[in-house]
């Protein structure tokens, strides 16, 4: 057996951030994968989990209530150390990494079984798994062992499908709402692409309700539009999430996003909701996806100095 390989830390988390996918959600397709997982091996519970900075969070999940445990719990901390090879534990009660685990030994669950599958991204970063668990010792055979293989393979392949969408639908808006043609050296004609991300989503649907959640973002939507009123700035939601997409023409686009936030905090605030934003300038005549990648990093770095 080859020994586990220390991790590249900050590589591993950009990789999982640059997803969008932890607070997100359920969605069908995942849930599929797990209910599929779980028949497929014989097991009461099955999970698609993210390994965070501090924590371990299920995208999907069946058999277990929790939405995330702490990161210092997660048997998938280790197997993503072997992002090549499924890690499985017939015994966790008979292993000593694992005996004094809350979720093993009683005191917050009873498992004795675990066999999870690195997913892994097209550039070799293991950020979570496709895992099952049972409440009693065993081992999968070899078809159960390809399954769970297969089945991470194609989260990845779901991951990596969600990326492209959300790049083609917010360069596609901003291609539409950028200037078309100026001189490159033109200041005037420059625009800001912002990103303003509602964090914690699923946390929010889970406090305040799904409706609930609707009603309050379709009326930030309106607020957003109002204040946006008669000018060029547009700004657009991505359906079915808290993400805002805004292009601010002119040498006043920062003061723009400012009133913009102002706007956010007076409509959201007081519900405890926090948005993390992201910018970049652009040109026009600059591609469109640049200029997206650009406020897409910004974004994340602004993200991970909150949480650091």
């Amino acid at each position: 057996m080859q020994p586990a390989r220390a991790l590249d830390e900050p590589a591993r988390q950009r990789a999982l951030d640059r997803y969008h996918v932890l607070d997100t959600l359920p969605e069908a397709a995942y849930d599929d994968i797990v209910h599929l997982a779980a028949s497929l091996c014989g097991t009461p519970t099955a999970l698609i989990s993210f390994i965070d900075r501090d924590r371990q969070w299920f995208k999907a999940r069946t058999g277990i209530d929790t939405r995330q445990t702490g990161r210092d719990v997660a048997i998938c901390d280790h197997a993503i150390r072997a992002p090549d090879r499924l890690f499985e534990v017939p015994d966790l009660r008979r292993d000593a990494r694992f005996a004094g685990n809350p979720y093993v030994d009683g005191s917050e669950g009873d498992k004795r079984f675990y066999a999870g599958m690195p997913l892994v991204t097209p550039d070799g970063a293991a950020i979570g798994t496709v895992c099952v668990l049972d409440d009693a010792p065993r081992e999968l055979d070899d078809g159960q062992r390809a399954s769970l293989q297969s089945l991470a393979r194609l989260t990845v392949t779901l991951l990596d499908s969600r990326v492209r969408e959300r790049t083609l639908e917010h360069t596609a808006f901003v291609a539409q709402a950028a200037p078309a043609a100026a001189a490159p050296d033109d200041e005037a004609a420059a625009y800001m692409l912002a990103l303003i991300e509602l964090q914690d989503y699923a946390g929010t649907v889970e406090r305040l309700g799904e409706r609930s959640t609707e009603k309050l973002l379709l009326q930030l939507d309106a607020a957003i539009d109002q204040t946006l009123a008669g000018g060029r700035d547009a700004v657009t939601r991505s359906s079915g999430s808290g993400e805002y997409v805004a292009v601010l023409h002119g040498l006043d686009a920062l003061d723009t996003l400012w009133r913009l936030n102002a706007v956010i905090e007076r409509e959201a605030g007081g519900l405890g909701l926090r948005f993390a934003y992201g910018m970049s300038m652009g040109m026009p005549g600059e591609p469109t996806a640049t200029v997206f990648m650009r406020a897409d990093e910004d974004l994340l770095d602004r993200k991970r100095a909150l949480v650091s």
